[in-house]
């Protein structure tokens, strides 16, 4: 709708401005025809001062078509002269255009062609068969003015020069459009394929841990250390590749808006301390958690969503840190909102990559990347999250050493 609207908005603008056009360009003729009457009309005044003679009638212009005039004189004139008087008459007016006359000779009752005049000095195709005799004049002589329509034209240069850029507009925006559906359909079969992906490989993978979780309770593995431990690492990598497989879905779930929240009381402290046990149980490392939540603050948030994003912070903050991992989880009230953060030892991230850490699929360019597991999707997860409890998250990089990843809640969304 709101295309379709813009459409219809810059076309009107469009025909406004054609509409302007031909205004103007009406107006543009108007005012030089009226130059070249006057200048006509002073052109037989001079000829009868000349003659010594009254001008004793009016309506000695009459005009055939645009750019082709006849004029009555009604006494005689030389051809000489008559042409010196026009250019002069014409540079009082400041008509600068291209004319070529021509003298009724009654005496053959024919039109006599008397010269072509260039502005420019440049010589031009005369047109002797262009002047057609009049039965109601004797003494009169008709000019005409090739060009006068490109003059017309020419001087409306700064329309036709808006116009021009409001037909690329136009065009530009068309083809944004269709670029952007385009793409909007690409986005929809990507999102299409990756949910039917992941659901396709839920099910054999519930298969795979169903059956290792039942055989690695059987007395046959028990006894046998080898098997034990090789049962072990398929039930290990299947659960990562359950949680990846789950961070995608997430994803595709909130890309596609089907994600409903359903706010409940969190405590903040709890939240924080089942995240971190469930880490340590997952990351066969030491970790150095320091939480200074010194008090109990309760959160309104989705608790599903709001564990995630936590351990997704804690996760992300994890894999990125040094061998002597110490991660800070603090609480602090900032203008009457929370702001929690958690601030790593790590690397940190170069300040190139800031603007885009939350972007869907993008990872950090880092010579240890392959050896470090993800899709570039908990961030992004994260922020999604994050802006539709209408909270903003921000990552900054420490003075010293490390990151920080800072979620500010609303004043509304929490107590304490």
């Amino acid at each position: 709708m709101v295309i379709f609207i813009g459409f219809l908005a810059i076309i009107g603008v469009i025909i406004m401005q054609l509409l302007l056009i031909n205004k103007a360009l009406k107006f543009e003729k108007k005012e030089l025809e009226s130059k070249l009457f006057f200048a006509l009309q002073d052109v037989v005044e001079r000829i009868y001062t000349d003659n010594k003679s009254n001008l004793t009638f009016n309506n000695q212009i009459k005009k055939v078509s645009d750019g082709y005039y006849i004029v009555n004189v009604d006494d005689v004139f030389e051809n000489k002269i008559l042409e010196h008087y026009l250019k002069i008459e014409f540079q009082k007016v400041n008509v600068d255009l291209d004319f070529e006359y021509s003298i009724y000779n009654c005496g053959s009752d024919k039109m006599v062609y008397g010269n072509y005049v260039s502005s420019t000095g440049k010589t031009s195709d005369k047109c002797e068969d262009c002047f057609s005799t009049n039965n109601e004049m004797i003494y009169y002589f008709a000019i005409r003015f090739p060009d006068i329509n490109k003059t017309f034209y020419g001087n409306l240069q700064q329309y036709w020069i808006f116009t021009f850029v409001l037909f690329m507009v136009l065009i530009i925006y068309v083809y944004s459009v269709f670029t952007m559906l385009k793409q909007k359909r690409y986005t929809d079969l990507q999102k299409d394929f990756i949910n039917n992906m992941t659901h396709e490989f839920k099910t054999p993978l519930s298969s795979i841990l169903i059956a290792s979780n039942f055989a690695n309770t059987q007395n046959e593995i028990k006894d046998n250390p080898k098997l034990s431990k090789y049962i072990q690492i398929i039930i290990n990598q299947s659960n990562k590749l359950n949680e990846h497989i789950e961070k995608i879905l997430y994803v595709a779930k909130t890309d596609s808006k089907q994600i409903v929240l359903e706010k409940t009381s969190n405590d903040l402290k709890n939240i924080v301390d089942l995240v971190i046990e469930n880490i340590e149980l997952k990351h066969q490392k030491k970790i150095n958690f320091k939480s200074e939540i010194n008090q109990n603050y309760l959160i309104n948030a989705d608790d599903f969503h709001f564990y995630n994003i936590i351990y997704n912070v804690l996760d992300n903050a994890i894999k990125y840190a040094g061998k002597e991992t110490e991660i800070v989880i603090k609480a602090i009230q900032e203008k009457h909102k929370l702001a929690i953060i958690f601030s790593d030892n790590g690397s940190g991230i170069p300040q190139v990559d800031l603007p885009f850490i939350f972007d869907k699929f993008y990872r950090v360019t880092r010579q240890d990347n392959k050896d470090i597991e993800g899709f570039g999707i908990g961030l992004s997860y994260v922020k999604r999250i994050c802006d539709l409890h209408k909270w903003k998250v921000s990552l900054i990089n420490n003075l010293d050493k490390g990151i920080s990843v800072k979620i500010l809640i609303n004043k509304e969304d929490f107590n304490g």
